[in-house]
């Protein structure tokens, strides 16, 4: 929800009420029931909507948000430290994925992944790919950067979430 209010917020748009006391999980059947003239979804519930008639994908929040660290792996520095090497490799398994889907079709990423996916058909599954490469959801590499730090800090303490900005180096360390 806060992507979605930093979204209005950059691009100057204040006429705009967002109810946010509808539960994560409840937000497509509210608003197949009526409540609201939009809503903020996650795949595979924004494609299953299109494809049931109950709306249509506007556009990805996120180009107007801004880059964000949305997903990111959490450990103990003193985890971190004394297992460099399981880290390291982590790391790139990440960069490997993200390298292979600016590479390669969707319908090559289709089939790496459909497996991960079993509910979801396949056209359904290739239609969330292009929107991801469309909008362009992937990173080039798996870097928190100061700047989507920064991003994600403004958005935390303009909802009322943080009191002050907590510094970069503090909460990201990178192996080196």
């Amino acid at each position: 929800m806060i992507n979605f209010k930093q979204a209005l917020k950059n691009e100057n748009i204040s006429n705009v009420k967002v109810d946010d006391t509808v539960d994560f999980a409840n937000l497509s059947s509210a608003f197949i029931a009526g409540t609201g003239d939009g809503v903020n979804l996650f795949e595979p519930n924004a494609t299953n909507l299109v494809k049931n008639g109950y709306g249509y994908i506007a556009d990805s929040i996120g180009v107007h948000a801004g880059e964000v660290p949305y997903t990111a792996f959490n450990a103990k520095r003193s985890f971190i430290e004394n297992n460099k090497d399981v880290i390291k490799t982590f790391y790139k398994g990440i960069e490997k994925g993200l390298e292979y889907v600016h590479t390669h079709s969707e319908e090559e990423i289709y089939e790496i992944i459909k497996s991960e996916f079993p509910d979801t058909k396949k056209d359904d599954l290739i239609a969330m790919i292009k929107n991801y490469k469309k909008y362009d959801s992937w990173l080039k590499e798996p870097k928190i950067t100061e700047q989507s730090f920064k991003n994600l800090e403004d958005m935390i303490i303009d909802n009322n979430l943080l009191d002050k900005y907590v510094p970069y180096k503090d909460l990201v360390y990178e192996v080196n």
